[in-house]
């Protein structure tokens, strides 16, 4: 069961001490190192770091898709971190947008399916005409019919983004989103994301280790070998 939101904290994410480890002594790996994060309604923060610095794994905990082995995640006043399966699944639907390095695409839906699967779980009657709507503003609006199978992992990303912007949530992760675009398409893809940040409010979180592409967000944190080393005001 979800409790009501805690009126403790004001900031929409707080982590506390989280860590996370993979295996069992003598060959346990550790993660993350006693991760303390708060982020504010409304900033774009960028998460800096090398491959296998934990920006990932860190991002996957905050946003309800793993557990950390050990701390505090409280999002919208909601603890993370006592929530079973389906309670978090409630929780991020209609709050949290997420575009994974993994597209994670129902392979038997078209692109507009794949888009339209967040507001039709939602009740949202208008659901495939939204899709339509962020397909076309990534690009895709010829391309709604055809399956995962038949888009190329450029617009495989394209729909992963489109899914997760169709609900307007008031938070989105994005992990590499340009990833696995070409310069041109990746920079459109950016403007975009940061254009609905400015006009909607909505909290962005970006995990990149590109510099360039952290700059352009107000909140710059870095972590290297599983702890934050940075954090500074950005663009």
């Amino acid at each position: 069961m979800i409790s009501s939101p805690s009126p403790r904290d004001s900031a929409l994410i707080v982590a506390r001490n989280v860590r996370l480890s993979l295996g069992r002594p003598p060959s346990r790996v550790d993660i993350l190192h006693g991760i303390d994060l708060s982020v504010a309604a409304g900033e774009s923060v960028a998460l800096l770091g090398a491959s296998g610095s934990g920006k990932s794994s860190l991002m996957a905990i905050l946003a309800g898709l793993e557990r950390p082995t050990g701390g505090e995640v409280t999002v919208s006043g909601l603890v993370f971190t006592t929530l079973d399966e389906d309670g978090l699944a409630i929780a991020r639907r209609g709050r949290i947008g997420i575009v994974l390095q993994a597209f994670h695409l129902l392979p038997t839906m078209t692109a507009l399916e794949n888009v339209a699967v967040p507001l039709e779980l939602a009740g949202a009657s208008d659901a495939f005409a939204r899709a339509q709507v962020e397909l076309a503003a990534v690009g895709l609006a010829d391309r709604t019919g055809h399956y995962p199978a038949q888009l190329s992992g450029g617009e495989q990303q394209r729909v992963a983004i489109a899914r997760a912007l169709v609900g307007q949530p008031g938070l989105l992760f994005a992990d590499e989103p340009t990833g696995n675009l070409d310069t041109a398409t990746g920079a459109a893809i950016m403007d975009m994301l940061f254009a609905r940040h400015a006009a909607s409010g909505a909290t962005l979180f970006v995990i990149t280790h590109d510099a360039a592409l952290a700059a352009r967000c107000a909140r710059v944190i870095e972590l290297a070998d599983g702890r934050i080393v940075a954090d500074r005001r950005g663009a």
